[in-house]
């Protein structure tokens, strides 16, 4: 066999392997390539400075095409075991560098950033302080009030007819116009009963004149009876001509009654005060006593009453009350419950409880002088049942629910907040009674308690400060009081006289 010509190198190329020293790497089969530079680790190959000679699949030294004695194919397959882990050696180094280097970073940001943190806080190891919006609990008033629903009612509705037969003449009301009692509506063709009367007091006075007559005839036959002149019975006979006469008379007395007073009814007039609803008829037509029509309907506005529906377990206190002589106030506010419209007084209670809804119907008055309410308008009532004094008062914001129950989140004096549970009383709009738990003069979180926890550092703001909820600007009071008119339906809140 021809001894192949090789030349040994050891030098150390980029992306290659180094050969150890001893081992030569062939050239060129035909002698064209000499001197190859390397060993390519992936392809398990010699390179020289041409490309790939000598390729091995298998790998191993013994695979190569080239005369290797035993002791250097030994030693290649020696270095091929420690190629891995050479290569791996640098980028083993290079994590750790890099993660030495961010370990520096944070380091020096911790150092910096907790002396900060410290300063702010007042206290080494504590948190930042949490911003936080508190009201002082008051001693105060709460009222004891009852919402229910109610419907304007007024206290009487006129349906003007006429109770004579006859052509509608005149109308002398305007649609919606405000009418006194007696003043004139309408009028009806009063001559036909003008007719009438007349012809009933001309029967009338010549049945007085007949009647006149036999009380002349009555008196000289009781002086002839007297004289023995005349018989007894011709005296009794007058006697009864005489009464006959003066039935006569009194029949045509009430013919002439009549007669003007269905005169009189061609003239109509308001029989209430209120307002005059739309005209149900116009003039020339002819109108009769049976008529389903009327010619208008009269409401009474002023006073006017509100008819409330209310659940029945809430009637005893109710009773209560009104048994004891108290007058209890009741405010009518719109649909929205936005808007006061009028103040009144419980009046009547009904006399049975509806037993297909389990509620009773209340009756309350109102002056109505600014005719707010309107029949049949439907209202939001509050009945102010009684007042709760000088009891502790917060804001209903100030009220969480959790696991402790209900509670709220004591400010302390040294700026630390702790976890309070609290018995609650009537609430009031935004105003709730505190019947154990706060004392007048402590302070309960009422805005950013939502991340608080007990025992958290707070920073308190101004509790007169300015908030702005749902873009509207507010002024919120250090115990948060309520605006006039209540949100919430339902419930028992309460007032007293």
């Amino acid at each position: 066999m021809k001894e192949k010509e090789s030349t040994g190198f050891g030098k150390e190329l980029s992306g290659y392997g180094t050969l150890p020293p001893g081992i030569d790497c062939p050239g060129d089969r035909d002698g064209a390539v000499k001197g190859s530079r390397g060993f390519d680790i992936l392809t398990n190959s010699v390179v020289g400075a041409q490309g790939s000679l000598g390729f091995v699949p298998g790998g191993p030294a013994e695979n190569w095409e080239v005369d290797m004695t035993e002791q250097q194919r030994q030693r290649l397959n020696a270095f091929q075991a420690r190629l891995p882990q050479q290569l791996s050696q640098p980028r083993v180094r290079w994590l750790v560098w890099s993660a030495l280097a961010l370990l520096g970073i944070a380091l020096v940001w911790w150092i910096h950033a907790r002396p900060a943190q410290v300063a702010k806080s007042g206290h080494p190891g504590a948190l930042p302080s949490m911003p936080v919006r508190a009201a002082t609990a008051i001693q105060g008033d709460i009222n004891i009030t009852l919402d229910a629903l109610g419907t304007v009612t007024p206290l009487a509705t006129v349906t003007v007819q006429t109770q004579i037969s006859g052509q509608l003449t005149e109308v002398a009301f305007k649609e919606g116009q405000i009418v006194r009692k007696g003043d004139f509506l309408a009028q009806i063709d009063p001559r036909p009963y003008q007719a009438a009367l007349d012809q009933a007091e001309g029967q009338l006075l010549k049945d007085q004149a007949t009647l006149k007559v036999a009380q002349i005839d009555l008196e000289r036959y009781e002086t002839l009876d007297k004289q023995d002149s005349i018989a007894k019975q011709q005296v009794v006979d007058q006697q009864y001509t005489v009464r006959q006469s003066e039935g006569t008379v009194k029949i045509d007395q009430a013919l002439v009654d009549n007669a003007r007073l269905n005169l009189n009814y061609c003239r109509i007039v308001s029989p209430i005060d209120g307002r005059v609803g739309l005209r149900l008829v116009d003039p020339g037509n002819y109108v009769q006593v049976n008529s389903n029509t009327g010619l208008a309907v009269i409401t009474q506005t002023q006073p006017i009453a509100v008819v409330l529906v209310v659940p029945e377990d809430n009637l005893p206190p109710i009773l209560k009350r009104l048994h004891d002589g108290a007058k209890l106030p009741v405010s009518a506010y719109d649909r929205s419950r936005t808007t006061k419209l009028a103040t009144g007084v419980l009046s009547a209670v009904d006399s049975q409880i509806d037993t297909t809804t389990g509620t009773v119907k209340l009756k309350a008055l109102f002056d109505n002088t600014d005719e707010t309410l309107f029949p049949n308008q439907f209202v939001n009532a509050t009945i102010l049942v009684d007042v709760l004094r000088n009891t502790t008062v917060i804001p209903t914001a100030a009220i969480q629910r959790g696991a402790p129950g209900t509670f709220v989140y004591l400010v302390k004096p040294d700026d630390s907040v702790a976890v309070q549970s609290v018995t609650l009383g009537p609430t009031d709009g935004e105003r709730v009674a505190v019947q154990s738990g706060l004392s007048p003069g402590d302070r309960a979180v009422i805005d950013g308690a939502d991340k608080l926890r007990d025992g958290a550092r707070v920073e308190v703001r101004d509790p007169a400060a300015t908030a702005s909820i749902n873009g509207e600007q507010r002024s919120v009071d250090p115990v948060g009081a309520p605006g006039e008119h209540r949100k919430n339906s339902n419930r028992h809140s309460s007032n007293g006289e």
